[in-house]
């Protein structure tokens, strides 16, 4: 028997309101261990790729790992797999928390979901049972609220119960909705929320219960253990990171839609987002993921001012990226507030705070008019505006239904210059929240990534972390396909990547020690790999072509000034993407997996599907 396992799944036809139970054999989790990877596999055997996002017939999967709900720190990490609403690909994210454990306490390694309801329900799920629930009493509710709503209506104390909900942005089917873990913790890249939106699925609660992960070797399990619980401590998480960057002086804070590259902050104004500084003024309550000792994921309340009173999930350094330098706001209660209500209204903070920087460009150009914006005067910096159109876009009204579709949909409905102005991939997802003109490694993986956001972090040997690696196009190519799989690998096994870093050793010593398999280094990453090209074909099926691995205009611009003034990506792009489609072992023309490389991954089966 394999230790790491509940040993099945639940199956969740919303369309008949009925619940089942689903195993797989040892063989399928070897190749596949869990969490993001077997989300795919199920993806692919059961969604044709013709199929539109919004179909009944559309699957989400939520899956734990075999890593999941043990004592290494951060193994409440949930992995979502659907068709996304962004791209019309595969969607692939994770939420920290709680989640992933519960789960795996309740006898259940993930969740199979299909078919859409003809009222609002949540999924309530206990130990070893579960049932549908009308949810009609929780709709229009935000993130924040449906939690604590299920909290009380279940007779739970907060700790005991993980929620996963959708805001009203999910509701509406605003393409770019995410799934929220309790408060703030977010699986929102490609549309998440809104494939559960069109399935009238407002949340799923699972209580804690009391059955524990099976850990085959635990000598050999706690002495990884150990010794991440010592790098976790050591975290403080990503909340000081505006603060840290704009003093490095580097260029890879995203200032004003990449129109500049250089923030014009004052130093007074700069300290207030120093993370030392929040959590001083800002009162905070841990609030830890599963088994994790890092000093972040707190809840805070913002002190004073017009939003004095308002509890907000600490924000990581992507939301105060987008609500500070993007907008060009310098005051940080304001940035924490539109953080937090981002949150609670169900959307990406990414592509929102794209959004709102884009809009701010074409109203100081002329290119939208305040009457066009229902009466919203877009200047840079002005947080009322970006609150109302926030809340506009979450209910479709006004010009916020447009918006609701996305900046690469909007932007291009509007066209002329304002199209040109607008950051995202060819394929339809916005990218992270740094300016990545000045990290080609992030650039890079964004245009090619399956999933619609990050698929892969390149780590490059003598290069520094931060670098924009200008003049090195072949490195970065290099390193993208030389690490691939790893990413994907960790969202397999079920546990947070900032504890433990992307160490394949590590999470191989891992896989074994709980699985009690005797996976190599190569096996293990091989899983990554197995799934990265599964992916692959399943996007070259759905019609996004190698055409598609591409910038906008905005995004693959060269900056006008800062550090890498006059460096820009797009000359090297078409060699780079060349090179990584070779090592990769894919078609340089067409960038189809070839079949040699399917056939060593143990991928036979699909040979001939790509074209």
């Amino acid at each position: 028997m394999m230790g790491g396992y509940a040993g099945k799944l639940l199956r969740v036809d919303l369309s008949r309101e009925t619940l089942s139970e689903v195993a797989f054999d040892e063989e399928t989790l070897r190749n596949h261990v869990g969490g993001a990877s077997l989300g795919i596999k199920i993806l692919y055997d059961e969604v044709p790729p013709t199929t539109p996002w919004s179909d009944p017939s559309n699957r989400m999967i939520l899956a734990s790992g075999p890593l999941g709900g043990t004592d290494l720190p951060g193994t409440g990490t949930i992995s979502v797999v659907t068709k996304g609403a962004l791209t019309g690909g595969v969607a692939s994210g994770q939420a920290n928390g709680l989640f992933g454990s519960y789960l795996k306490f309740s006898g259940y390694d993930g969740l199979i979901i299909h078919g859409a309801a003809e009222r609002w329900l949540y999924l309530n799920i206990k130990q070893d049972e579960a049932e549908l629930v009308d949810a009609g009493h929780l709709v229009g509710k935000g993130t924040y609220e449906t939690c604590d709503i299920l909290v009380d209506e279940l007779g739970k104390r907060e700790r005991e119960l993980s929620v996963i909900s959708i805001g009203p942005a999910g509701e509406s089917r605003c393409l770019f909705a995410g799934l929220y873990e309790r408060k703030g913790h977010s699986a929102s890249k490609n549309g998440l929320g809104a494939v559960l939106g069109s399935k009238k699925l407002k949340a799923i609660a699972v209580s804690m219960g009391d059955k524990r992960v099976e850990v085959k070797h635990p000598d050999r399990y706690g002495v990884l253990v150990k010794r991440v619980r010592e790098n976790a401590a050591k975290l403080n998480g990503t909340l000081g990171s505006v603060y840290d960057l704009q003093k490095a002086g580097q260029g890879v804070l995203p200032v004003k839609n990449y129109t500049t590259n250089i923030w014009g902050i004052s130093d007074e104004e700069l300290e207030g987002f120093k993370g030392s500084n929040i959590r001083q003024r800002y009162n905070p309550r841990p609030n830890p993921c599963w088994a994790c000792p890092a000093n972040h994921s707190t809840m805070m309340t913002i002190p004073e001012g017009p939003y004095a009173g308002m509890e907000i999930e600490e924000p990581e350094y992507e939301q105060l990226a987008a609500w500070g330098p993007q907008i060009d706001n310098r005051d940080v209660d304001a940035a924490a507030m539109l953080s937090s209500l981002c949150d609670r209204l169900g959307f990406d903070n990414n592509e929102m705070g794209w959004m709102m920087g884009w809009l701010m460009e074409c109203y100081e150009r002329g290119l939208l008019t305040r009457e066009q914006l229902n009466g919203l005067e877009f200047t840079w910096g002005n947080v009322d505006a970006v609150r109302e159109m926030m809340t506009m876009m979450a209910h479709r009204q006004g010009i916020g239904d447009l918006l609701a579709e996305g900046i690469m949909r909007a932007s291009r409905k509007i066209g002329g210059e304002a199209a040109k102005a607008a950051i995202y991939t060819l394929k339809g997802n916005a990218p992270r929240g740094h300016d990545h003109r000045t990290r080609w490694g992030e650039l890079f993986d964004t245009i090619v990534s399956n999933t619609g956001t990050l698929e892969n972090h390149v780590s490059i040997s003598g290069l520094p972390p931060y670098s924009s690696w200008a003049g090195h196009p072949e490195e970065v190519s290099d390193g993208e396909a030389l690490t691939k799989g790893v990413m994907i690998l960790n969202d397999s096994l079920g546990n947070c990547r900032f504890p433990t870093g992307l160490d394949l050793a590590l999470f191989t010593e891992a896989l074994n020690a709980v699985t009690g398999w005797e996976f190599t280094q190569g096996e293990a990453n091989d899983v990554g790999l197995r799934a990265v090209n599964l992916m692959k074909v399943f996007n070259l099926r759905a019609g996004i072509g190698r055409e598609l691995d591409a910038p906008s205009e905005r995004y693959g611009s060269t900056p006008v000034d800062g550090p890498n003034e006059g460096i820009g990506i797009k000359p090297v792009l078409e060699p780079m993407l060349r090179n990584y489609y070779r090592l990769m072992g894919w078609d340089e023309e067409t960038s189809e997996p070839l079949p040699d490389t399917l056939r060593k991954l143990g991928l036979e089966y699909v040979i001939g599907d790509e074209s």
